[in-house]
């Protein structure tokens, strides 16, 4: 667990590159991918974990703008990944300005549960790596190599 803002920072950052690699891959044909009639499109998840999150750190005391709330899924691949970038940099930000090492020991309510502030952004992480992980799939469905998160994609590797 996070132990002081820095380290937070540094595995934010790492992940939001890996996260903004996969973005930078779709194409706008790829948004309307989905899993299903009933479920939600690849833009539609990839704009959800990207507006999300100001949403979830201003729920916990972090302050950001949160001009994206709310607007229309873009139709636009690089439009979606344009704002990933803007928010995730403002996110790492917001967060070393406003917070210190005692801050991530701090505990208050998250959805029901008593939890350091620490393993609240960790969870933020969570969200977003779990969505990410779907985006990959709807990728591979809608003809997209996927970007190689934590390792090479069977397209990266030699037979």
């Amino acid at each position: 667990m996070y132990c002081t803002i820095s380290d937070f920072i540094q595995e934010w950052n790492r992940e939001a590159s890996l996260t903004q690699a996969v973005l930078d891959r779709l194409t706008d044909e790829s948004l309307t991918q989905r899993v299903d009639h009933e479920g939600r499109t690849l833009g539609e998840i990839a704009w959800h974990f990207t507006t999300n999150i100001p949403e979830y750190l201003q729920h916990f005391g972090v302050r950001m703008s949160a001009d994206y709330l709310g607007k229309k899924v873009p139709a636009s691949a690089k439009e979606i990944a344009h704002v990933f970038t803007e928010i995730s940099q403002g996110a790492s930000e917001a967060i070393a300005e406003q917070w210190n090492d005692v801050s991530l020991q701090e505990v208050q309510n998250a959805f029901g549960r008593q939890e350091t502030n620490a393993t609240i952004f960790f969870g933020l992480i969570k969200h977003i790596v779990h969505h990410r992980g779907q985006v990959t799939v709807l990728m591979r469905q809608a003809g997209v190599v996927p970007f190689g998160v934590y390792g090479p994609t069977r397209e990266g590797v030699s037979s």
